[in-house]
C-alpha cells in the first residue's frame, strides 16, 4: 500500500510508531554526532530523499506556494533542531511529553465543545507533575526549555502543514519544506562541529532516521492533514509520550519514574477520552 492511500488515523499513529523509533536511533548517535550535526543529517538526507521522489517541479510553483512552503519548512526546522537540543539533555519520554505542550494549547484554543476542555485539562495535570517546580528538580531546566519550544513551533506545524496541503500537493510541499528545514539545522550544526564524524556506518543510520523520523511519518502527515482538523490531528498526538517513553525504554534503556510514567498515561488517558469523543460525535474523520 503507497503511504498516501493509507486513512488518516492509521497514517498518524503510523507516522508516531515511525517517528519515536527513529528518534531513539538518533540518540544512539549523539555521542559521535552531537543533537545538531544528527538532526542535521536526518533533515538533509530527509530532503534529498523526497526530492528524489517527488520531484518538484520548482518551475510550476507559484509564489504564494513558495512562501507558505518556506514558512513551514522553518517551522519544521526549528522544531526539530531544538526537540533534539533539548533530547540530548532529558530523557525521550519526557522530552515529548514536554513538548506536546504545544499541541495541547492548540487544542484547547480551538475548541468548541466543553467535553475537549475535560481531556485537555487532564493532559495538562499530566505535564504539570512533572514540571521542575522547585530548585532541587532532577529536570535539566534548558532541556526542558527547549522541549517547550519545540512544542511551540509543533503548533506552528500543525497549522502550517494544513495551510500548504490545501495550496500544493503534500508530497512537493514536505519535500520542499525540508529544503529550508535545512537552512536552520545545517547551520546549527556546523556551530556544533561535528560534521566531520560522519563515517560510512553513521551515514547508513542517518539514512535510516531520515527515512523513520521525517520521509515516512511527514508524508504520512501531511496526508492525514488534508482529511482531519488540525485539532483532531493535535489529540492523534498525545500518543507520542507513551511511544516515545517505550522507545526510550526499550532501545535506550532510559527508565522513568512512577511520577513520570503516571504523566503519560494521564496524557494519554486524554488522548483517548478525545478520540472516542471525537468519533461518536464527529462523521469528519474518514477512519
Amino acid at each position: 500500500m503507497k503511504l498516501k492511500n493509507i486513512p488518516p488515523v492509521p497514517a498518524v499513529l503510523l507516522s508516531i510508531i515511525s517517528v519515536q523509533g527513529g528518534a531513539a536511533i538518533a540518540k544512539g548517535i549523539f555521542p559521535v554526532m552531537g543533537a545538531a550535526g544528527t538532526v542535521s543529517l536526518r533533515i538533509v538526507l530527509s530532503a534529498i530523499l523526497l526530492l528524489a521522489v517527488y520531484r518538484p517541479s520548482f518551475k510550476s510553483i507559484t509564489p504564494i506556494q513558495w512562501k507558505w512552503a518556506a514558512i513551514y519548512g522553518l517551522a519544521l526546522g526549528i522544531m526539530n533542531t531544538t526537540f533534539y537540543l533539548s533530547l540530548s539533555r532529558i530523557p525521550l519520554g519526557l522530552a515529548v511529553t514536554l513538548e506536546f505542550l504545544g499541541p495541547l494549547v492548540l487544542a484547547i484554543s480551538t475548541s468548541r465543545k466543553a467535553i475537549d476542555f475535560l481531556w485537555a485539562f487532564m493532559a495538562a495535570v499530566g505535564i504539570a507533575l512533572i514540571a521542575p517546580w522547585h530548585s532541587n528538580s532532577d529536570i535539566d531546566l534548558i532541556g526542558a526549555g527547549l522541549a517547550l519550544l519545540a512544542g511551540a513551533f509543533w503548533a506552528a506545524y500543525i497549522i502550517l502543514g494544513s495551510k500548504v496541503t490545501k495550496l500544493m500537493d503534500s508530497g512537493q510541499a514536505v519535500s520542499i519544506g525540508l529544503i529550508f528545514a535545512s537552512c536552520i539545522a545545517l547551520p546549527a550544526a556546523l556551530i556544533e562541529g561535528n560534521l566531520g564524524n560522519i563515517s560510512p556506518n553513521i551515514f547508513l543510520l542517518g539514512m535510516g532516521i531520515a527515512l523513520l523520523s521525517s520521509a515516512i511519518p511527514y508524508t504520512l502527515e501531511m496526508n492525514a492533514l488534508k482529511h482531519i482538523p488540525a485539532k483532531t490531528f493535535s489529540i492523534l498526538m498525545s500518543l507520542e509520550p507513551a511511544a516515545a517513553a517505550l522507545c526510550g525504554l526499550v532501545f535506550l534503556h532510559e527508565h522513568l519514574s512512577i511520577l513520570e510514567w503516571t504523566t503519560i498515561a494521564l496524557v494519554v488517558a486524554a488522548s483517548t477520552g478525545s478520540t472516542l469523543t471525537k468519533s461518536k460525535t464527529s462523521n469528519s474523520i474518514d477512519v
